[in-house]
């Protein structure tokens, strides 16, 4: 064995240290160069509502009934919801705490107070906890961006 074959050997089975972080893709690609800023989102939602939209930020909750959602959180702390629809993309609860580069269009609906009862209640469920209805005042807008596709690291 030459000594070239006995180095080429050592340096392959060297621990790859500073090796970049996974990424792991789900849905449709991400075409979308420009990032948008989750508080210029949620600042002025019918601005950008029907927009196909780029965010990043940190994985701050996921969906625990069925991974169709996550909320992502920006650099100044506001978060927006990433909805998927059931089954077609379903995010990992290890997603939390991962950095997300997430496309979708924004939607901005105004939710009456039922709905957001109904909706509260759901998701307490969702994430074993409770719901206190006092907390609605009055219709709401709610704004989400509907997931066409995302990328985890």
């Amino acid at each position: 064995m030459s000594i070239l074959t006995i180095l080429l050997a050592a340096v392959l089975t060297l621990p790859t240290t500073g090796a970049l972080p996974k990424e792991k893709k789900y849905g449709k690609p991400v075409t979308v160069k420009e990032t948008t800023a989750i508080s210029a989102i949620l600042k002025d939602p019918t601005a950008f509502h029907g927009k196909t939209v780029r965010v990043e930020g940190v994985v701050v909750e996921v969906c625990a009934k069925r991974g169709c959602w996550i909320k992502v959180g920006g650099k100044d702390g506001e978060t927006i919801t990433f909805k998927v629809e059931d089954g077609v993309i379903v995010f990992p609860m290890e997603s939390k705490g991962q950095t997300a580069v997430v496309q979708g269009v924004v939607k901005a609906t105004v939710t009456s107070v039922e709905d957001q009862i109904k909706q509260g209640e759901h998701h307490a469920e969702e994430q074993g906890t409770t719901f206190d209805v006092s907390t609605v005042k009055g219709p709401k807008t709610v704004i989400r961006i509907d997931g066409e596709g995302a990328l985890l690291r």
